[in-house]
């Protein structure tokens, strides 16, 4: 059995563990390898290997950081076509969808390029007679990111390319469930010319966070994930002195308004809402029909498209499917649970995902898409996030309780609206309470040069991840305030009490 190690300080470090973990191939429900469960000492190990590469990185010249970048982009995109075919294999996700991932996390990689401009400061001159001040975006240290199951490229892309580029150095802990795409990454880093222990890779599970959220030399942690677990990352790095950034979960709504184009609306949520087996945290899963009308016209085409919709592996020989497994079998069983509780507590179950069996990956973690209508906000599969296909549909009367509804929940992250009506979209842009808004899009995720982030119980911590908040998030700023007097005079250095003014 091929066992996935750590990779620290520019190599890979046999484990001294005796634990380890399964991964699955979730399409044929078969382990393909595991993943060593690393102790304490061995984090610390990596922690340190970040900590000596410090000083020499953050004095390389931030041009020279952007060409490691540049080197690390080409070569993501000539292994594209394996990458992603190893995103498949272990998350499950069709291969579209995962060469779309690496798109979205190269993108930020992009982004890092600029880090030359993004991190030139500011300079004032003459703030005072003969007196300039100028800033400096200095990098913090090392940095650690703890990253989910259902983006083992893109999330992971979301945080080491800025900390690198701004000079930091990375201790990166993938999720144990998908673990392989965390050391590639590692690998082409080196081709790229990172310098060892700049970018190290250690596999675990709580015992090795909790290294991450305690040590003393890591300075930052970002992290995404479950709301549980990003309040308990943000409370523990946030007590040891650490900045933080945890991303949780999410319960996204989109708001169906009577005049919106059907078709076009439709055809956005059956792939926002059962997209990567509806494991994404901008998955849309609450669908608000504002009139009986168009939830009736809504639930006949969504019906009529899941129908037709083609479940299977991730990557298969002469056909590419809609929509692949879930990550494991605890998750199957869990998502299933959910859908019992919906019919159990009187929602209208349309499509029933759970007794999907696909031909020849019959032990395969397949959940089909489901589709419940009539789901009101008392209910379980309303409140919770369920995190796989399950799509609920709301009637509400009117665009005002339809806003109250999103704006009453726990969660903030993503949310939508479709219409025709500029007005309508205008206000709900404004007054809705969620961090990412679509109009007439599905998935609003920003562009690597904006920043990701919910409000509310989605996040934790006062900047989001990527674009310029990412670049203030792996930096801090000295200003310095300098005179460079003409000539030495005593009356010049004369002594003052009070508050110096310009």
């Amino acid at each position: 059995m091929e066992t996935i190690q750590n990779y620290i300080g520019g190599q890979y470090v046999a484990s001294q563990s005796s634990r380890f973990a399964p991964v699955y191939n979730p399409a044929t429900g078969k382990q393909v390898r595991q993943v060593v469960l690393s102790s304490s000492e061995e984090v610390e190990k990596a922690v340190a290997a970040a900590d000596s590469a410090f000083p020499a990185w953050a004095k390389t010249s931030p041009l020279k950081r952007a060409r490691v970048m540049f080197k690390f982009k080409v070569l993501l995109e000539q292994n594209s076509e394996e990458l992603a075919k190893l995103i498949s294999q272990e998350h499950g996700k069709v291969y579209s969808d995962a060469l779309g991932e690496l798109t979205r996390g190269l993108e930020v990689v992009e982004f890092a390029c600029g880090i030359p401009h993004l991190q030139k400061g500011e300079h004032s001159a003459n703030v005072g007679t003969g007196v300039d001040s100028h800033s400096l975006m200095q990098p913090l240290g090392v940095c650690a990111g703890i990253t989910p199951f259902n983006f083992p490229a893109m999330v992971p892309m979301w945080m080491f390319p800025i900390a690198i580029a701004t000079g930091n150095t990375f201790v990166l802990k993938p999720s144990e469930k998908d673990p392989s795409f965390a050391i590639k990454l590692a690998e082409l880093l080196q081709q790229a010319g990172l310098p060892d222990g700049v970018f190290n890779v250690v596999n675990g599970d709580k015992e090795a966070v909790d290294v991450l959220l305690t040590d003393s030399r890591i300075q930052a942690v970002s992290f995404v994930g479950s709301t549980p677990i990003a309040e308990y990352i943000y409370a523990t790095a946030s007590a040891h002195g650490k900045r933080c950034q945890a991303l949780g979960g999410a319960k996204n709504h989109c708001i169906m308004m009577p005049d919106a184009e059907l078709d076009m609306a439709a055809n956005a949520i059956m792939g926002a809402a059962f997209g990567a087996a509806g494991e994404r945290c901008m998955a849309l899963s609450v669908a608000v029909a504002v009139g009986d009308e168009i939830a009736d016209d809504l639930v006949a085409a969504l019906q009529t498209r899941i129908a037709e919709m083609r479940v299977g592996p991730g990557v298969v020989e002469g056909r590419e499917n809609d929509m692949g497994p879930v990550i494991t079998a605890q998750h199957k069983a869990s998502i299933c649970d959910y859908i019992k509780s919906g019919v159990d507590q009187g929602a209208t179950l349309l499509v029933d995902g759970r007794e999907l069996v696909v031909d020849d990956y019959e032990d395969g973690f397949f959940v089909g898409p489901t589709l419940f209508d009539g789901v009101t906000p008392d209910m379980t599969i309303y409140e919770e996030e369920i995190f796989g296909p399950v799509l609920a549909v709301v009637r509400v009367p009117d665009y005002q309780t339809a806003l109250t509804l999103i704006n009453r929940h726990q969660y903030g992250n993503g949310t939508a609206i479709f219409t025709r009506d500029g007005e309508t979209a205008r206000q709900f842009s404004e007054d809705v309470q969620v961090g990412m808004v679509g109009i007439n899009v599905p998935i609003p995720v920003p562009m690597a040069f904006h920043s990701f982030g919910g409000w509310k119980r989605s996040v934790f911590g006062p900047l989001n991840v990527h674009g310029n908040d990412g670049v203030r998030f792996y930096t801090r700023m000295k200003t310095v305030t300098s005179r460079w007097p003409a000539s030495v005079r005593l009356e010049h250095h004369a002594s003052s009490f009070t508050m110096p003014t310009m």
